[in-house]
């Protein structure tokens, strides 16, 4: 059987998709994906997908009507209906990706309306599933691939193919950087959910004084003015330069802790099998929080300070 899976974006949405791809290999069927152009490296890197297809639609957003946008909107559907999908998995819940998934030409199963951001979007399923409450978003996605026939055996998102690679860009980081060290990511997507740079200061003090973790400021795109902030805070710590994101999973790998809230890099570091901190304000953790470790996690509010935060992590480092 020939398996397409939408999903284009984020990257910890992506990370929590990548057990369906996985499931998929392992019963022996083809895997292709649709994503932006942003992550088209990372899932180009996963052995359990043979074809991976990029759909700029930030792209399109920005230039509607031009020939290049018009022209490759023409061109996707046409470039889908040459996998021969059995069955496409829309695994995002927009209709932009249920357009996409439509257009391949085969069966879709995706959630049911009120289990997607965009409800009326699931017209264009042909099979709608409904989660059980209160569980975690990989098992959610899991059930699409149930629905879609597909057994499930490995639950656990695994991308730590981002390691089989040779990375020159994390290796000249790395060769400059002491050790042991830890790496802080303050943004994220939302800001609700960033701690605050005077808080990741001040772990990063604590951490460095009880364990002599070397502070690393980790930051994306849109992240640029938090971590500026940090180093500002943090004058001993290092900034990470530009990083595409197999060489990011080299340098998270090689830390000793990642520090971050629901953000992406936090779900690759789980994925990767590497010691996290979660921290968690508004977003339930129990739906959105490391897979692998749930128990590294941090709920906080307006009065969880650097010293609770870094109890936690101590406990982390030593399991």
């Amino acid at each position: 059987m020939k398996v397409l899976i939408v999903r284009l974006s984020s990257l910890g949405d992506i990370v929590h998709t990548l057990p369906i791809a996985a499931n998929a290999h392992r019963a022996g069927h083809r895997v292709f994906w649709v994503v932006e152009a942003a992550y088209r490296d990372f899932l180009a890197a996963d052995p359990h997908v043979e074809g991976v297809v990029v759909a700029d639609t930030k792209g399109w957003r920005r230039r509607p009507l031009s020939p290049r946008t018009l022209s490759r909107m023409v061109a996707l559907p046409r470039e889908l209906q040459t996998f021969s999908p059995d069955v496409t998995i829309d695994a995002q819940g927009l209709w932009k990706s249920a357009w996409i998934a439509r257009s391949a030409g085969a069966p879709v199963v995706g959630f049911a309306a009120r289990d997607r951001r965009e409800p009326t979007s699931a017209l264009l399923c042909h099979r709608t599933v409904r989660p059980l409450p209160g569980r975690h978003v990989v098992d959610q996605n899991l059930s699409l691939a149930e629905a879609a026939g597909i057994p499930v055996v490995d639950r656990s998102p695994n991308a730590r193919f981002l390691l089989e690679r040779p990375s020159p860009a994390a290796e000249s980081f790395l060769a400059g950087q002491p050790r042991p060290f830890a790496l802080y990511h303050p943004g994220a997507g939302h800001p609700e959910k960033t701690w605050g740079e005077e808080r990741y200061a001040a772990l990063a003090d604590l951490l460095r004084s009880d364990r002599g973790l070397a502070p690393v400021i980790s930051w994306g795109p849109g992240d640029e003015e938090r971590a500026r902030r940090l180093a500002a805070l943090r004058t001993d710590a290092r900034l990470l330069p530009p990083l595409a994101l197999p060489d990011l999973a080299h340098v998270i790998a090689a830390a000793s802790l990642l520090v971050a809230g629901d953000t992406g890099p936090l779900h690759l570091a789980d994925a990767l099998g590497a010691h996290t901190l979660a921290l968690f304000g508004p977003t339930d953790p129990s739906r959105n929080g490391p897979y692998r470790s749930p128990g590294s996690t941090v709920r906080y509010d307006a009065g969880t300070g650097p010293e609770e935060v870094a109890r936690k992590a101590l406990e982390v480092l030593a399991a």
